[in-house]
């Protein structure tokens, strides 16, 4: 049989995979990209002896692969988040889909798996800047405070190093990072052990949120804030997370961070305000490209002509 794990690259799709690959190993086919990236079943070529695992990446947008995998005889295993739409009805696919604000893939797999491998869960909710989640979870691990914050860390970390517009710009690609993460049961004994990794990833997250801390938004009110960040490798990197830091310090507000790209469009991060976790897919899906879910929701290309736009439709929207 022909394995395929096709997988979100950021903290969430890593971490989903690395609990389900523990609990039951097998040598499959990645299929997996920088965080936007996520039109992945599109690139697997299955058929009636594969079987297909697919995580944290919406099934709406990739409906048009999935019912090809299926129509060609393929066993599919669905586990994700985000806005689905209507789920096929086979026999041949099993769906767990919850798209609630406060769950994300990692927590589904957990749930899925009876918390086997929660510490992981945990990572994963953290890095989908799920915290109330994410401790919520952790509690039958009955971790000392320091021991919660590194898993917060690492899945800062770990979501932080899927932003970019091509696989160049990260620091690892997603599914070399998580052939670094997933022979461990725990994520504390991968931090022990690929100390080096880690570092590197901890370094360049400081040295790119430190270069972030320095921008002032371009539009601000009492609703939300609009920044504006460079066509850098740094602001790529960082937009995702640096949106979620922006989030979690004024909860009641709304934000989005638009990176300008090189061929003049922007790629947009929204965040709900924390006290109001809804409406970032709704907004994102009205342009061009936009896509997410209630919480966190993003546009992979908004033409600059529709900034405007953009910013007075987010404004109003959140009002």
């Amino acid at each position: 049989m022909t394995h395929f794990d096709v997988f979100n690259g950021d903290a969430d799709g890593l971490c989903a995979l690395t609990q389900l690959r523990n609990a039951e190993p097998r040598e499959a086919q990645l299929v997996t990209g920088v965080k936007r990236d996520i039109n992945l079943l599109g690139r697997v070529e299955a058929g009636p002896d594969s079987l297909v695992t697919v995580l944290d990446v919406s099934l709406d947008k990739n409906r048009a692969g999935l019912e090809k995998a299926l129509a060609a005889g393929a066993e599919v295993f669905y586990c994700d988040h985000h806005f689905a739409g209507d789920i096929p009805d086979s026999e041949r696919l099993q769906a767990v889909i919850n798209t609630a604000p406060d769950v994300c893939t990692s927590i589904l797999v957990n749930e899925y798996l009876g918390g086997t491998f929660r510490e992981w869960a945990v990572v994963g909710a953290f890095g989908d800047n799920l915290q109330d989640s994410a401790r919520r979870i952790a509690r039958p691990l009955a971790l000392p405070e320091d021991g919660l914050q590194r898993l917060e860390s690492l899945g800062i970390y770990i979501n932080y190093n899927g932003y970019g517009s091509s696989l160049e710009d990260l620091h690892f690609e997603p599914a070399e990072l998580y052939r670094l993460i997933s022979p461990y049961a725990s994520p504390f004994d991968f931090m022990q052990d690929a100390r080096e990794e880690f570092q590197k990833l901890e370094q360049g997250y400081q040295q790119d949120m430190d270069a972030a801390a320095s921008l002032a938004p371009e539009f601000r009110d009492d609703a939300v804030a609009v920044f504006l960040m460079p066509n850098e490798p740094w602001a790529r990197r960082v937009s995702g997370v640096y949106s979620n830091d922006l989030a979690n310090a004024d909860p009641t507000r709304a934000h989005a961070v638009l990176t300008a790209k090189a061929n003049g469009c922007y790629l947009v991060s929204v965040r709900a305000p924390l006290d109001n976790k809804t409406g970032a897919d709704e907004l994102c899906m009205k342009f061009p490209t936009g896509g997410g879910r209630k919480a966190a929701a993003g546009i992979n290309d908004l033409p600059a002509d529709m900034l405007r736009e953009f910013v007075d439709s987010f404004a109003a929207f959140y009002a």
